[in-house]
C-alpha cells in the first residue's frame, strides 16, 4: 500500500515538472518570435502571483503570462508582507561571497586593528567616490579592499594603471583622492584592472562606488561613515 501510494506522489511530481517545462518552453519560444532580445533566456519561473511568470535576462527582470503574449518591466511587490520580490531576486542574483572575492587584484587599506572587512570597487574620476573616500576617514578598525574599477573613461584608465603600478598603492591612491594630488607616471602588469571589469561586468556592478561587506550585502553609492559603520556592525552578526 505504501509502494502504491509513493508511486502516486512520484507520478504527480513527474506531471507537474513536465507541465512546468512545457509551459516554460511555450514562454521562451513566443518570446524569442516576437522579441528578439529574448532569444536568449537564462530561467523563467513561476512567481506567488497566480498565473505570472518571472522571465531572466542576465540581471534583468521582467514578468509575462502564461502564453507569452504580454511583457511587464518593473517591481513585484508582496503588498501583504511588505516585501519588493523584484529587488530581493536582484539583490540574490548579484549577491558576492566575499571570501571568493578575487583579494590579489585589490589593494589593502588598513585602519585601526583592521580586523573588519570591507570590499569597495571605485573609478579615480568618481566624484561620489571621492565624497566617499573623504567620509571613509571617520570608520577605524577595518581592512579595505581596493578594486580599482576605471569605467569613466581613458584617463580613469591610465590613473588607475599609475595608482596600481605605484610602488604604495595605498599612498597613491589616498594622495589623488583625499589630497588632489595626480599619481606619477608608472608602468607594470595592469591585467588585474581588465580582470577587475569583468568580474563587475558578471556580478552587476554597474555604479562606482560599490561596497561589499563580509556577509556578501552591499550598498551602492557614497555611503555615509555612519551607514558603514551599520553596515560592518552587521555584517559581523552570525
Amino acid at each position: 500500500m505504501k509502494f502504491l501510494k509513493s508511486l502516486a506522489v512520484f507520478g504527480l511530481l513527474a506531471a507537474s515538472l513536465a507541465t512546468a517545462f512545457a509551459q516554460e518552453a511555450v514562454i521562451r519560444k513566443n518570446l524569442a518570435e516576437k522579441f528578439p532580445a529574448f532569444a536568449k533566456i537564462d530561467e523563467v519561473t513561476k512567481t506567488p502571483m497566480s498565473g505570472l511568470y518571472e522571465v531572466r535576462v542576465g540581471f534583468d527582470i521582467f514578468y509575462t503570462d502564461e502564453q507569452g503574449e504580454y511583457l511587464l518591466q518593473g517591481n513585484l511587490l508582496d503588498v501583504k508582507n511588505r516585501r519588493n520580490l523584484t529587488e530581493e531576486r536582484v539583490e540574490k542574483l548579484s549577491a558576492v561571497d566575499f571570501d571568493k572575492l578575487p583579494l590579489t587584484d585589490a589593494f589593502k587599506i588598513v585602519r585601526g586593528d583592521g580586523k573588519r572587512k570591507l570590499a569597495v570597487f571605485e573609478d579615480p574620476n568618481c566624484g561620489y567616490c571621492k565624497r566617499f573616500e573623504r567620509d571613509l576617514t571617520n570608520v577605524d578598525n577595518v581592512t579595505v579592499y581596493l578594486f580599482l574599477y576605471p569605467v569613466l573613461g581613458p584617463d580613469s584608465v591610465t590613473k588607475s594603471r599609475n595608482i596600481w603600478c605605484a610602488k604604495d598603492k595605498a599612498k597613491a591612491w589616498n594622495d589623488w583622492m583625499l589630497r588632489n594630488t595626480t599619481p606619477a607616471n608608472a608602468e607594470c602588469d595592469v591585467a588585474a584592472l581588465k580582470r577587475n571589469r569583468e568580474f563587475g561586468q558578471k556580478y552587476n556592478i554597474t555604479g562606482t562606488p560599490t561596497l561589499i561587506f563580509a556577509d556578501g550585502s552591499r550598498a551602492p553609492g557614497a555611503v555615509s561613515a555612519q551607514e558603514v559603520e551599520k553596515m560592518l556592525v552587521a555584517a559581523k552578526k552570525p
